[in-house]
């Protein structure tokens, strides 16, 4: 590894926001594919007679455990291989299993089908994330991360515009499955957002790589064994293969792991016993052995990447605060439509238009608006990204709290697109953050570390939340309500973030250094 080496070639702008352009297609359609499940969810929940909790479980635990696991060894392989070869195949993957969503005939293989969208999407942000970062500058990469993110929000409102309008022509054209296959409205849509992934897939295929760490002056060269490395990280996340990894690392580590196992699945049947929630605390429980395996065996492999990751607050304070702010955005962004259908009797199509399409605008314009402030806000304050993750989601509490009181749908629909602008507007600034806290060949990894925060915190905890909120009380609002416990966690978190970042990041080479890392 070379520092400041200058006789690498420059990223080419143009070439860069081409590959942007691609990029947030990709991430427009993988969140249309993730993300159509809600504006289906009464309909499956008719169909396949499942409660809101479950509900809850298939649209966040039963994607994200395994989407946060498979990021981690595919965050690794992206550090070390062709990461638009990995995009091509994790695209491919994905766009698959949401086809064969469309074929479920019970919450089981719905639940499994979600798992595979799950691995094949884990490839997207780490390839995404290292490629942006290696063909965008340091003051321009905020930004970018920002523009890549809005496909987050674009894609899911259009998977609420396109799923409504699906479900109702299909399902008044082929009234009680009389349609080809027997296939009712909710499993055509599936089916339909599913296939042309194929064909973007060629178009991925054709970017070029570039030269990691060019953008920062840190020419690192390719893994040796990109493959070997990816299958020894898969040992470290895959149980009970986690406990061969272990033993390879002593006795005394093997003994650490079984108590840290056993640990959380006593807290994983407790959790189990109050809810009753069998499939929910067991994948969460998963998740969280799988983490605590993954973060040891990191620590022995690889110092420098666990010390600039694990071992630094400031990662950890940014991520986990984000976390809880993906708590709430991703249970309002799955109930959202299904509410204002069940709750303020609007039609699917009328929700998936309302709720979708400003849902959509209002998310694009809060991460680019929020991007662009956290990266002006940088330039005389190493913590100014910080005030944005901080202060904007808190400024969504008030239009949040008003829409899901107000019996108005006008109301509603005002008042969840004034709290999606703020909430989208954290994500630029995270993204950046964790970033500019580790070196280039840790991005990939680091990147995988962010999502383990966004999805088993957000993702798998926040929708099976409200919807189990709802299960018990039988009132959906009460279950969509009852997220904003996590808000005034977040803000300490983020303080502690904003006043432990300027020391972490001028300190990250001296740190990488005495870690081992030879630059």
């Amino acid at each position: 590894m070379a520092l400041n080496d200058t006789a690498k070639p420059q990223p080419n702008p143009r070439y860069a926001w081409y590959v942007l352009t691609i990029l947030v297609i990709v991430y427009v359609l993988n969140f249309i594919d993730r993300q159509i499940i809600s504006i289906l969810a009464n309909d499956i929940k008719r169909d396949l007679g499942l409660t809101d909790g479950d509900l809850g479980f298939l649209y966040g635990t039963a994607f994200g455990v395994f989407y946060s696991l498979f990021g981690i060894p595919l965050g690794k392989l992206a550090d070390s291989w062709n990461r638009t070869r990995l995009l091509t195949l994790g695209l491919s993957l994905w766009s698959v299993m949401t086809a064969a969503s469309g074929f479920a005939k019970n919450g089981a293989m719905l639940a499994g089908a979600r798992i595979g969208v799950g691995i094949g999407e884990a490839t997207a942000s780490p390839s995404a994330y290292s490629l942006l970062s290696d063909w965008f500058p340091k003051e321009r990469r905020a930004t970018a991360l920002a523009i890549y993110s809005s496909g987050l929000y674009l894609g899911g409102g259009l998977s609420l515009l396109i799923g409504g309008q699906i479900v109702e022509r299909w399902d008044a054209a082929f009234p009680a499955h009389s349609g080809p296959l027997g296939l009712a409205g909710w499993q055509a849509a599936f089916m339909a957002v599913g296939i042309p992934g194929l064909l973007l897939a060629l178009w991925v295929s054709t970017l070029r790589e570039p030269m990691r760490g060019q953008a920062d002056g840190i020419a690192t060269p390719p893994g040796e064994h990109p493959f070997r490395d990816f299958f020894d990280e898969l040992l470290t996340v895959i149980p009970p293969l986690t406990l061969f990894s272990a033993a390879r690392q002593g006795s005394a580590k093997l003994a650490v792991n079984i108590a840290a196992a056993i640990l959380i699945a006593g807290a994983a049947a407790c959790l189990v016993w109050l809810t009753g929630s069998v499939a929910q605390w067991v994948a969460v429980g998963i998740g969280a052995y799988a983490v605590f395996s993954w973060a040891s065996a990191l620590k022995e492999r690889d110092p420098p990447a666990f010390q600039l990751i694990w071992g630094t607050p400031a990662f950890l304070y940014t991520t986990l605060g984000y976390g809880l702010i993906a708590f709430q955005s991703y249970a309002v962004s799955f109930w959202a439509a299904p509410y204002v259908e069940r709750v303020l009797g609007a039609s699917k199509s009328e929700a998936g238009f309302w709720v979708g399409g400003p849902g959509a605008l209002a998310g694009f314009l809060g991460v680019i608006v929020g991007g662009r402030l956290a990266d002006h806000l940088r330039k005389t304050n190493p913590s100014g990204r910080i005030l944005v993750v901080l202060l904007a989601p808190l400024l969504s509490l008030v239009p949040f709290v008003i829409a899901f009181t107000t019996d108005s749908t006008t109301i509603f629909y005002a008042g969840n697109f004034c709290a999606a602008i703020f909430t989208s507007a954290a994500l630029g600034g995270t993204a950046a953050t964790t970033q500019d806290l580790v070196l280039p060949r840790m991005r990939g990894v680091a990147t995988a570390t962010f999502f383990l925060a966004t999805t088993l915190v957000g993702l798998s905890l926040g929708p099976y939340m409200a919807g189990q909120v709802s299960a018990v009380t039988g009132d959906l609002a009460t279950g969509i309500l009852s997220i904003i416990v996590a808000a005034p966690i977040s803000a300490i978190l983020l303080v502690l973030a904003y006043r432990s970042l300027p020391a972490a990041e001028a300190s990250l080479v001296a740190r990488a250094r005495d870690a081992g890392e030879p630059i």
